[in-house]
């Protein structure tokens, strides 16, 4: 599931991003940069989700393994380990729906 979160964020991010239209450039530096922090910040959420239900789930197989009733508190630690991913798709979208239109050459001094 966390590797869809990523295919999430690259197929808006695609749809983003644009090229010259009448010889001029309309993907700004800005939406560049919030395209970038979107992808990482979904990328990163989902290796620490990723870790996280890595190692709650080793313990918890083994913890289940000899006490049973153990079961619906090990399936809890995971789903509460998946919404870190959850939420970094949340914030990737919130940051990726950011965009600029203004591509003029800063001013220098």
């Amino acid at each position: 599931v966390l590797g869809i979160y990523g295919l999430i964020i690259a197929v808006i991010i695609g749809n983003g991003v644009s090229g010259m239209t009448n010889n001029k450039v309309t993907y700004s530096q800005f939406t560049g940069y919030a395209h970038l922090s979107a992808g990482l910040c979904c990328g990163f959420s989902g290796l620490a989700a990723g870790v996280a239900i890595g190692v709650a789930g080793d313990a918890g197989v083994r913890a289940v393994a000899q006490q049973p009733k153990m079961y619906v508190g090990m399936v809890l630690v995971l789903i509460f380990a998946e919404a870190l991913g959850l939420y970094g798709l949340i914030i990737g979208l919130i940051i990726a729906s950011a965009e600029s239109t203004n591509c003029s050459p800063a001013a220098t001094q």
